[in-house]
């Protein structure tokens, strides 16, 4: 586990779009990334647009969601594919052919597919402050599982109803790689921004391996990288 702090949310942009970046240049045959929606990524596809687009050279690398929230009628693709496109498949003008969506519908060939591609180069995970990360909230899935659907309880339907516009279409379920599906990615980069982490990333940094924070698992990966801005980083031990 590697543990890169940087002073600020820009710097922590700037990082983890060029961590991305050198995924991306590793080698000329095909290149496969997860990546994540939500706000932490924001400035790093801001940064990321303005190198990707426009480069031939980057048609080798294809890019995968690893959790979906789709709308309850199917009118139209799941919130995190929609974010995706949004923020950087859209802007950056990424080919329709290096994009691999994951829904309601294929999930079960999801580990699959990604075998039969050669495996994840790199998975991109933000981490909330439950500690959760991907899909796989406290309760919901197990270290064993592989790429798996998630029945949403009432609670669950109030967590992800304000991703919805029109609340009918909040779905009866997820979908999302599991701990196994995520741990068998070559690379994890995790981020982290601001002091609502921080308490979250104390535990997760020094804490014990447990299913009360999800997200502890990702420790026993051999290539574990982890870029938090100070914010996030304030509580951490500065001894260990």
């Amino acid at each position: 586990m590697k543990i890169i702090t940087v002073k600020n949310y820009d710097e922590l942009s700037k990082v983890a779009a060029q961590m991305l970046i050198g995924e991306m240049f590793q080698r000329h045959e095909r290149v496969n990334l997860a990546i994540t929606a939500g706000t932490t990524p924001i400035g790093m596809y801001e940064k990321m647009v303005a190198e990707v687009k426009n480069k031939d050279y980057f048609s080798n690398v294809h890019y995968y969601n690893f959790d979906e929230i789709p709308y309850k009628s199917g009118i139209r693709e799941g919130v995190t594919i929609g974010d995706l496109r949004e923020l950087y498949f859209d802007p950056a003008g990424i080919s329709e052919d290096q994009i691999h969506i994951l829904d309601g519908e294929n999930y079960e060939k999801q580990d699959e597919r990604i075998e039969a591609a050669g495996g994840l180069d790199a998975i991109l995970l933000g981490i909330g402050s439950d500690g959760h990360y991907c899909g796989n909230l406290p309760g919901t899935t197990k270290f064993t599982d592989f790429t798996t659907k998630v029945i949403c309880d009432e609670a669950m339907k109030e967590r992800i109803a304000p991703h919805f516009e029109d609340r009918a279409e909040t779905p009866d379920f997820y979908v999302t790689m599991g701990p196994r599906s995520v741990m068998a990615a070559r690379h994890l980069i995790l981020f982290a921004s601001g002091t609502k982490k921080a308490k979250i990333m104390k535990a997760f940094v020094e804490g014990a391996i447990t299913d009360e924070i999800p997200a502890s698992i990702l420790k026993m990966h051999p290539h574990l990288t982890i870029i938090l801005d100070e914010e996030a980083a304030s509580l951490l031990d500065k001894e260990k």
